[in-house]
């Protein structure tokens, strides 16, 4: 008899608690939450839509109703029902009751909605909301460092960098992106299609700067260069302007082919855009001689640089270099500097002028000493427009008038002591250099923000930089794969040097590419076979490169760094060596 009292009173009880979560939404949302806690998000769901449709249809507003839905999505998500897990978290995500979440977890509810967006092959959605992480984390994105517990900015790049894995099953990395739509997830009219493009190149860009990035870096690069191809043709700027990011991924990949593919087609793009002799042209010749010189082709190599070198002769003149002159390098504009070549301590320039008074914009208070420059002039020649400021005021003026983008001086000259001590205060964030090691002592090396952040490889500015900037006598100081400075990456698109214009055209036509530091190391001798007419030979040693050596200066001279950040490091000093 207890027995089957016991079995009515369950079956009553079974009945009323099935007639509850039908009738309730209360009951409806208890059933939900404990099923979510017992890990069974798939009948979760179903108790969690049962309770939705209640509220609403009780008259619960979308403000009300938005906490259920962001649950309910989540657990759509984990079931795998990604179409409709992205479309509950995306109602709940534009409701007020987001703006009033604790910023981490709002960001990632945001990045749950991107990644379940591309599982349900949305991945418009997707690129928009990682471009927006990637705007919102400001500098952060061009660090290596993005374990930073404090800042919100470096947790912004954080959940980008961890999207990398899936950006590289999802894009065709190997062939590019291929379809009636052009790119899975991405149709609709051209401007939407461009839109995304750029969303894609700004996060390709992204991925190229980190060394786990690659293949995710290939696939939203080459479907951003396949949408923009097709909708402005192979010659546009922009279409262009991926060249410059994604030709090195191909190249790291071994994709030589690919990369050959790409800077032909933007040469002959520079070409009819430039002129057939302009020496803007030597960027790419240079680029497609790498390429073939990777594949063996040598004498097609040799044929592009005799090619640039009559470029440089046609518009530079022939005796455009002279012979090095007997004097110590330490104190010239083409020193080298980095962990091997360290400034000493008590270095410092003595022509310091304000960037500002030559026009330059600035970001910051024009007093300061960071927005301070060296006058570098030209000997003998004018010293109000042939120096460095007037030079960098009319390379940020060209370039901003070719990219529409905001350009400022971010940081000029520093001290060694100004760099030890921001270099304890945020070295960790890997954007400082250590002491001794850093351009910015000698007052030749300036940061460039672009629309208020660091400058990067997607910007339109840095491509006009990359193009024109030899001419004003600026390399890249950092290219990427250099090992010039401690860290994980010291790869810096936003720091460009000044070593002279003669220097910087030499670099350009001569010097080994992306090696900077060497050709520096190294200048004397290359200014002395230039000066003769003799050039290095596609597939010959670089006797340049092989003779660098260097040596200790005297006591009085030397740099004194913290011994964990100063390594092996190494002071040039060519009287020491016997090189004039």
């Amino acid at each position: 008899m207890l027995a089957g009292a016991f079995l009515v009173l369950a079956a009553a009880y079974l009945a009323y608690f099935n007639i509850a979560v039908r009738i309730s939404d209360s009951a409806a949302c208890a059933r939900f939450e404990d099923l979510i806690k017992l890990g069974a998000p798939g009948r979760a769901a179903a108790h969690g839509e049962r309770a939705l449709a209640m509220r609403i249809r009780n008259g619960a507003s979308a403000e009300e109703a938005a906490a259920l839905k962001a649950a309910l999505g989540e657990a759509h998500i984990d079931n795998k029902d990604y179409k409709r897990g992205a479309e509950l978290l995306s109602a709940a995500l534009t409701a007020d009751w987001a703006r009033n979440l604790e910023s981490r977890a709002r960001i990632l509810l945001e990045d749950k909605l991107a990644r379940s967006s591309i599982h349900a092959d949305d991945l418009a959605a997707a690129l928009s909301i990682y471009a927006t992480f990637l705007d919102r984390a400001g500098d952060a994105a061009s660090t290596a460092e993005l374990n930073n517990s404090v800042m919100l900015e470096a947790f912004y790049a954080k959940q980008v960098a961890d999207a990398a894995p899936l950006f590289a099953e999802t894009l065709n990395h190997a062939g590019g992106v291929t379809g009636a739509g052009g790119v899975t997830g991405v149709a609709g009219v051209a401007e939407a299609r461009l839109t995304a493009a750029e969303e894609m190149a700004s996060l390709g860009a992204f991925f190229a700067m980190r060394e786990d990035g690659q293949y995710a870096a290939a696939g939203l690069l080459s479907a951003a260069h396949q949408i923009r191809r097709a909708a402005l043709g192979g010659d546009h700027q922009d279409t262009v302007r991926l060249t410059l990011i994604l030709g090195p991924v191909y190249r790291d990949m071994g994709r030589l082919t690919d990369a050959e593919r790409l800077y032909l087609e933007a040469f002959h793009a520079q070409e009819s855009a430039k002129g057939a002799n302009s020496p803007d042209l030597s960027l790419y010749i240079k680029l497609l001689s790498g390429v073939y010189e990777q594949q063996g082709r040598l004498t097609e190599a040799q044929a592009l640089n005799e090619h640039m070198r009559n470029l440089f002769r046609d518009a530079f003149g022939a005796q455009r270099y002279a012979a090095n002159q007997t004097r110590d390098r330490r104190k010239d504009v083409n020193r080298p500097v980095s962990q091997y070549f360290l400034l000493e301590a008590g270095y410092a320039p003595t022509d310091l002028v304000s960037a500002a008074q030559y026009s330059i914009p600035v970001s910051k208070a024009p007093s300061l000493d960071e927005m301070k420059l060296r006058l570098a002039a030209d000997p003998g020649a004018d010293p109000r427009e042939a120096n460095m400021p007037a030079r960098l005021a009319h390379l940020i003026s060209l370039c901003r008038s070719e990219s529409g983008e905001r350009i400022s001086l971010r940081s000029g000259y520093r001290s060694y002591q100004t760099q030890h001590g921001l270099f304890e205060r945020i070295g960790h964030k890997g954007t400082v250099t250590p002491p001794g090691m850093s351009e910015h002592q000698t007052g030749l090396a300036v940061d460039i923000d672009v629309n208020g952040r660091f400058m990067r490889q997607n910007d339109k500015s840095y491509q006009c930089f990359e193009e024109n900037a030899f001419r004003f006598g600026f390399i890249l100081s950092y290219p990427p794969g250099n090992d010039y400075l401690p860290g994980e990456s010291s790869f810096e698109p936003w720091h460009w040097r000044y070593v002279g214009v003669s220097t910087a055209q030499l670099y350009r036509e001569a010097g080994p590419h992306h090696k900077p530091q060497e050709f520096l190391a190294a200048l004397p001798c290359y200014q002395e076979q230039a000066a003769a007419g003799v050039f290095p030979t596609v597939g010959q040693p670089d006797n340049c490169l092989n003779q660098i050596t260097t040596a200790a200066v005297s006591d009085e001279d030397a740099a004194q760094p913290d011994s964990e950040t100063a390594g092996s490091a190494r002071i040039l000093n060519t009287q020491a060596r016997g090189r004039t």
